[in-house]
């Protein structure tokens, strides 16, 4: 692919989408990055809320937000290899951010994987702490206030 890809980013629909976004994070965290299958399914995916961005009804990419309080865990962002670099991973972002606040969030928190950190830099998220390991990849903790 390139050029200009047109993609829809929203919750993620029935039980088909969740299929499809939990083997997506499969292929890109267990397969792709080596995190064992039993800490990528951590259990608490029935009580988020997830996203997804999908192409001709193709689930390309996907995150889960997890209400606590005011503050959202933002996590579990994946995207498949065949679309990356081309703002589907921000307009994630954007779109977590937006169900944050209209659930009355007022801060999102993520633990990203250092080779990813300006992509959260650049949508206003601000390192926090030391680096630290976590499923065998390097981490950083960031968070994010909404105003």
């Amino acid at each position: 692919m390139t050029g200009t890809i047109l993609y829809e980013v929203r919750r993620a629909r029935g039980q088909r989408e969740m299929h499809d976004l939990l083997e997506l994070r499969h292929d890109v965290f267990c397969n792709e990055q080596g995190v064992p299958a039993h800490e990528e399914l951590d259990g608490r995916d029935h009580e988020a809320l997830h996203l997804v961005a999908v192409i001709d009804g193709v689930v390309v990419a996907t995150c889960r937000v997890l209400m606590v309080g005011s503050t959202a865990q933002f996590s579990r962002l994946a995207v498949r290899a065949s679309v990356r670099r081309r703002g589907i991973a921000t307009a994630l972002l954007e779109a977590a951010e937006g169900e944050t606040r209209a659930a009355g969030g007022r801060r999102l928190v993520l633990h990203a994987q250092t080779y990813a950190r300006e992509l959260y830099e650049l949508a206003g998220y601000r390192a926090r702490g030391r680096v630290f390991v976590e499923a065998r990849i390097e981490h950083v903790a960031m968070d994010k206030t909404l105003a």
